[in-house]
């Protein structure tokens, strides 16, 4: 027997108890509207006893059993920053309310003895919401002069910029490797509505969604790990926008910072609002190794091409080199000479062929 049901016959007992109790009362209550009521004391104790019992037996659980298992669910979910700021909010706010209780109570009739219990309430409800939702900011200031929170907000009033993060460059994954270089100059903020949407598609049904979430937070967890590049977890928000690229454009026009993105859709939107924008492809591109026809280097052919006696290799940075008259040369090293570069939508292609053909 679970706990449901025992408490729907505690609540049938109880309520039912009730009922009997308030039996009489209730039957003398209506015979003063209805002198002629055909119904016995007898009878009308055991109908009010019996609605109540009923009532007790489908509401108990709602009044009882649900909240406990609604707050053990929620209490399950929330972090233990979360769980320590409200714990110091609700305490705070009862110290606040302590000290409003006496000036409050000296209040004429009724105010008196109804606000310091209100205020209680409320400043403790208040006490809560606010540590919870302010939590990262409190946390912040809290910590050591050593920590990364502190030396990030340090470094932004000295004037080092911040760079709001879109989930497509966190699911990327280059971001990583990028901070270890240093190039990245400034601290990396990660709004909550950006973190939430990483953990959403890491909760994704779709197996492929689902990796490349889960791949997201271990990317996230390493840049937080690392002492490279601060990376702070902010609560701002924008009201009264849902679309996650439309609030990263508002958050970045009132912070006046760029967006590290490779969303194609949120480059052209935010460069078309005056927002800098950092694109991990251009960075890629920009750094990709530049060879003119006519210039040699060396390359292992490692499959073959798809036209006859092609051969196909790959440049340290994936470029892919098409070598003519190549296939004789699968799986060895050889010097080639360029002929063509052939820039394409899906990367740049390099055409050459073997410096002993020549």
């Amino acid at each position: 027997m679970n706990a449901i049901i025992i408490s729907r016959i505690i609540g049938a007992l109880v309520f039912g108890l009730i009922g009997a109790l308030t039996g009489l009362p209730i039957y003398a209550y209506i015979t003063g509207f209805i002198p002629n009521l055909s119904l016995t004391q007898g009878a009308a104790v055991a109908i009010v006893t019996t609605v109540f019992a009923l009532i007790g037996f489908l509401i108990t659980p709602y009044i009882t059993i649900k909240p406990l298992q609604g707050l053990a669910k929620l209490f399950k979910k929330a972090t233990p920053q979360a769980l320590i700021s409200g714990l110091v909010g609700l305490v705070i706010g009862l110290i606040t309310a302590a000290i409003m209780a006496y000036p409050l109570s000296l209040l004429p009739g009724a105010f008196g003895q109804i606000l310091p219990f209100v205020g209680l309430v409320l400043l403790g409800y208040l006490g809560v919401v606010l540590f919870v939702t302010r939590q990262e900011d409190f946390m912040n200031m809290s910590r050591g002069m050593g920590s990364k929170a502190i030396k990030a907000a340090k470094n932004a009033n000295e004037g080092e910029r911040r760079i709001l993060v879109d989930t497509s460059a966190i699911i990327d994954g280059r971001i990583a490797d990028i901070a270890k270089t240093g190039f990245l100059g400034g601290s990396l903020i990660v709004p909550r509505f950006v973190l939430n949407e990483l953990q959403f598609v890491s909760d994704s049904a779709d197996s492929l969604r689902r990796q490349r979430g889960r791949r997201g937070l271990e990317v996230l967890a390493e840049l937080q790990e690392g002492k490279d590049v601060p990376v702070i977890i902010s609560e701002i928000d924008v009201e009264g926008v849902r679309e996650v690229d439309e609030r990263l454009v508002v958050l970045a026009q009132q912070l006046n910072c760029p967006i590290l993105t490779n969303d194609y859709n949120l480059n052209r939107v935010a460069e078309l609002q005056g927002i800098k924008i950092l694109n991990i492809n251009d960075l890629a591109n920009a750094v990709k190794v530049v060879l003119l026809p006519g210039e040699e280097f060396q390359i292992e052919v490692i499959q073959e091409g798809k036209e006859y006696q092609q051969g196909v290799g790959y440049l340290d940075d994936g470029t892919m080199v098409v070598i003519e008259n190549g296939q004789r040369y699968l799986d060895k090293t050889i010097g080639v000479t360029v002929t063509k570069i052939l820039q394409t939508s899906a990367g740049r292609m390099i055409f050459a062929k073997p410096i002993s053909d020549h």
